[in-house]
């Protein structure tokens, strides 16, 4: 069990978690899950963490397929600009390793934005907190259990 399956056991949303053999020497995580899972790489979505106006952090959830736009980042957020977390930063704030990061169960409640991609889509894929480990869930759930917004993020 992570932090994150017992944050969705503990709200009563329906999930569904699916495992797969990670290759320590995977260049993308969420590509490799998509890969390993036989998914499209749209439905597969990263957790990164940003910095925002140098001060405070954030989480941005955006397809595997896209990359996190970092001014539309900061306009969602009602900063002048983010910039990607430094990794020890990130597993500071989340708790989790990189690779692993889940939305769900952080150690720290972090604004967060979900790309409104996710939207189209009866359910998501995200980490269930640790590498080869992913959870299925509905978008309005995630957002719930996230206080997140939906904004268009990725590019």
């Amino acid at each position: 069990m992570t932090p994150a399956i017992n944050a969705a056991k503990k709200a009563g949303i329906p999930f569904r978690m699916h495992e797969y053999a990670h290759d320590a020497g995977s260049a993308s995580y969420g590509e490799e899950a998509a890969h390993k899972l036989h998914l499209e790489l749209g439905r597969v979505f990263k957790t990164l963490v940003v910095e925002i106006d140098n001060q405070q952090f954030a989480v941005g959830i955006v397809p595997v397929s896209c990359q996190l736009d970092l001014k539309l980042m900061a306009k969602a957020l009602g900063a002048k600009k983010a910039a990607m977390a430094a990794a020890h930063d990130a597993e500071r704030m989340t708790g989790y390793v990189l690779g692993g990061i889940s939305p769900l169960g952080q150690k720290r409640r972090l604004a967060t934005i979900v790309d409104a991609s996710a939207a189209t889509f009866a359910t998501i894929f995200v980490s269930a907190g640790r590498r080869g480990l992913e959870l299925e869930l509905a978008p309005a759930d995630l957002g719930r259990l996230t206080t997140a917004r939906f904004v268009a993020i990725g590019k």
